[in-house]
């Protein structure tokens, strides 16, 4: 009887060990099959990778797009930049400016582009100088050495904030010149350059500069315009809802990791572009931590009378054909 009992008892754990055999590789063969119904997404950036791009990385580098059968494969901009190619629909998503924009939607072309989601929920760009120079507010360009793109709503911004400023814009000396290292422009013959504070700005910091900012959106409202904004192809998103959802589920996840863990953010971002400083993008990333949603509780958000303002501002100072309002971007794709 004790040898009939422990053959039942071995048969019994054969029979186990092989239904588990089965188990694992029917799990392996659904794994499998779920790789294969992936949704492949393309996200084409603006710009080389840098902090404002750190939730699409970490999304990337913690599954959270694999988690939500995505697919993504992030490259960077063509010549033409992202909008192109995300209109022509080479790429599902990418990423622009909101006055980069105005332009695609006052084209006679029909380009379908919609702005999805907003990166970072305030303009962080700005006029940076060095403190010996004195420029604490927009008077103080007067005489002052100013790189400009040459670009007419650039420029017209710029005259917008020295005249608010009570000063005579006819007096900034305006030097053409597409500045790519703002330090050594700085310490050179350029006193004044328009950056965004979360990289050139920061960039200064650790080079030892003592500077001054003047944030555009503190001198006229309506320069609080997003800068910059994740845009799709129109038609793509009225055929795909779905997967836009679950592409922004997943990365505003990994904007809320970078907002609540800047230096492992920062870590992840590095070791997926090897290639950058690791002390600009810590420093840049312990900045941005409270600008990605700023004060609203929602990532991504975008306002319209924000959205808006910007619009009739470049309309009223004949910078801009009409956009009518509230068109060019939607918040029905973000998560809740």
């Amino acid at each position: 009887m004790k040898n009939v009992k422990g053959k039942i008892r071995k048969t019994l754990i054969i029979t186990i060990v092989a239904a588990m055999m089965v188990s694992l590789c029917s799990c392996g063969k659904k794994d499998k099959k779920s790789d294969k119904d992936m949704k492949d997404i393309t996200l084409v950036l603006d710009w080389t990778p840098n902090t404002n791009h750190t939730g699409f990385y970490v999304a990337l580098s913690e599954g959270y797009y694999e988690e939500a059968g995505l697919n993504v494969t992030i490259v960077q901009p063509p010549e033409d930049g992202a909008t192109m190619m995300v209109a022509s629909g080479d790429a599902e998503f990418g990423i622009d400016f909101q006055d980069y924009l105005a332009p695609v939607y006052t084209s006679e072309d029909d380009i379908p582009v919609t702005a999805v989601a907003a990166i970072i929920q305030h303009n962080t760009s700005g006029i940076i100088s060095l403190k010996e120079d004195d420029i604490e507010t927009p008077k103080g360009l007067e005489g002052k050495n100013y790189a400009t793109w040459s670009l007419p709503v650039e420029q017209a911004m710029i005259k917008n904030i020295v005249e608010a400023d009570g000063g005579d814009y006819s007096k900034v000396n305006l030097i053409p010149e597409y500045v790519t290292d703002e330090v050594a422009a700085l310490k050179q013959d350029i006193d004044a350059i328009w950056v965004y504070y979360a990289w050139a700005g920061i960039a200064t910091e650790i080079a030892g500069l003592d500077t001054n900012m003047i944030y555009f959106k503190d001198i006229t409202p309506e320069f609080d315009y997003y800068s910059p904004v994740i845009i799709s192809n129109t038609e793509w998103l009225a055929k795909n809802d779905d997967t836009a959802k679950a592409f922004l589920e997943a990365t505003k996840k990994g904007y809320e990791f970078a907002i609540d863990n800047p230096d492992e953010a920062a870590e992840i971002l590095c070791k997926e572009v090897p290639e950058l400083d690791k002390e600009l993008v810590k420093k840049s990333q312990e900045w941005l931590a409270g600008e990605y949603k700023a004060e609203v509780e929602r990532w991504g958000y975008i306002d319209k009378d924000r959205w808006d303002a910007f619009y009739k501002w470049l309309y009223d100072n004949d910078l801009s054909d009409e956009i009518p309002s509230g068109y060019g971007f939607t918040n029905d794709y973000l998560p809740e």
